[in-house]
C-alpha cells in the first residue's frame, strides 16, 4: 500500500483530503504543520509528500527543503497561491510538482501516480541507443545503472532530474518543446503549467554545466550533442 504523507493546516481540507485518498487505496498520515509534518517523515519516510506551501511554524517550501537534505522521495507542493514566485520557491526547493487550490480529488490523485511513475519507472525513459553509457564532453550517464557523473564525480539528481535528463540525452541536439517535456516526463495527459518544466531545466543546468541545456527560443530546449 502506498504511504502519503499529507500536510495541511486546513483541518476540514485536511481531513476531507485524507478520506478521499484513502478510498482510492492510499495510506494517509496527516500533519497540521511544518513542524509536526518534518516529525511525521522523520519517523518513517512516506512514499510520497503532499505539502502545502502556507503551513505555520515551517512552511512548506522550509519543509521541503528539509526533506530533500535526506530523501529523493516525490514530493507534490499545493497551495491557493498562484503568485510565480510561490510556484518558482517551491520548485527551486526540490518539490517535483505544483498544483494550485482548489483542485480535484482524481487531479490529485493523477499527479500523485505521475509522481510515483517517475520516481520508480525508468527504463522506459532510457535514451533510444545501444550505448550503456553516454557520454556529452565531462558528462556520463549510464542508462543501467542510471549513475550520472560530471568530471567523474557523481551528480544527484532526483528521479524527476534524472528522467528529464534522460529525454534530452536520448536525441542530442532534438529540440524538446516545454509541452512534449510535461507529457514525458511529468506524465500529463493534457498541457499543465509550463513553468514547472522551466524551473526544473535550471536546477538541472546547475547541476550539470549551464552549457549543457540550451535554450531555443520560442520552441523549447535541447541538449548540446
Amino acid at each position: 500500500m502506498t504511504d502519503v504523507l499529507l500536510v495541511e493546516d486546513d483541518s476540514l481540507l485536511r481531513e476531507a483530503t485524507q478520506l478521499s485518498l484513502e478510498r482510492y487505496g492510499y495510506r494517509v498520515r496527516s500533519a497540521s504543520d511544518g513542524q509536526a509534518g518534518l516529525a511525521a517523515f522523520r519517523e518513517r519516510e512516506p512514499d510520497v509528500a503532499v505539502l502545502d506551501v502556507m503551513l505555520p511554524r515551517l512552511d512548506g517550501v522550509g519543509l521541503v527543503r528539509l526533506i530533500r537534505a535526506e530523501s529523493r522521495l516525490p514530493v507534490l507542493m499545493v497551495s491557493a497561491r498562484t503568485d510565480p514566485v510561490d510556484v518558482v520557491l517551491g520548485l527551486e526547493a526540490g518539490a517535483d510538482d505544483y498544483l494550485t487550490k482548489p483542485y480535484d480529488i482524481p487531479v490529485l490523485v493523477a499527479r500523485i501516480r505521475a509522481a510515483l511513475r517517475r520516481a520508480t519507472d525508468m527504463a522506459r525513459h532510457r535514451p533510444r541507443r545501444n550505448d550503456t553509457v553516454l557520454r556529452f564532453g565531462d558528462l556520463t550517464v549510464d542508462t543501467a545503472s542510471m549513475d550520472v557523473r560530471r568530471a567523474g564525480r557523481l551528480v544527484d539528481l532526483t528521479p524527476t532530474e534524472r528522467r528529464l535528463l534522460l529525454e534530452f540525452a536520448a536525441g542530442p541536439g532534438v529540440v524538446l518543446s516545454r509541452i512534449t517535456l510535461l507529457e514525458r516526463v511529468w506524465d500529463y495527459a493534457c498541457g499543465g503549467d509550463t513553468r514547472v518544466v522551466d524551473v526544473h531545466v535550471l536546477r538541472l543546468r546547475a547541476k550539470i554545466g549551464h552549457d549543457r541545456i540550451v535554450t531555443v527560443r520560442g520552441f523549447g530546449y535541447k541538449l548540446a550533442p
